[in-house]
């Protein structure tokens, strides 16, 4: 078989169009934290949570790029599927997510 039959079609590609989120955001059945741990074990877990849920967010409405992630774009995101808005150290945590990522 030729080479030139094996190459798959190319698709239009969704970051010249952003998608838009499908609202309302159902979050996911907690389940509780493994007891015994250190307070900061669980206040590291949790952000490191909300940090992917909102590089997440920011990946479905076009956001791709760490750069195009500034903490108020992080922050707008966070409004818009109802997290409380992040710190500081959270949008540097989405944005390495992001950067690791790829």
């Amino acid at each position: 078989m030729p080479a030139a039959a094996l190459k798959a079609k190319p698709t239009q590609s969704t970051a010249k169009h952003p998608v838009l989120l499908d609202l309302p955001y159902a979050p996911v059945e907690k389940r509780p934290l493994p007891p015994g741990r250190p307070r900061e074990w669980y206040i590291t877990h949790n952000r490191r949570l909300k940090a992917l849920r909102l590089a997440i967010a920011l990946l479905d409405t076009g956001v791709y790029m760490p750069n195009q992630a500034r903490n108020e774009t992080i922050r707008s995101t966070a409004q818009t599927i109802g997290v409380h808005p992040p710190s500081d150290t959270t949008c540097h945590m989405v944005r390495a997510l992001m950067r690791y990522a790829r």
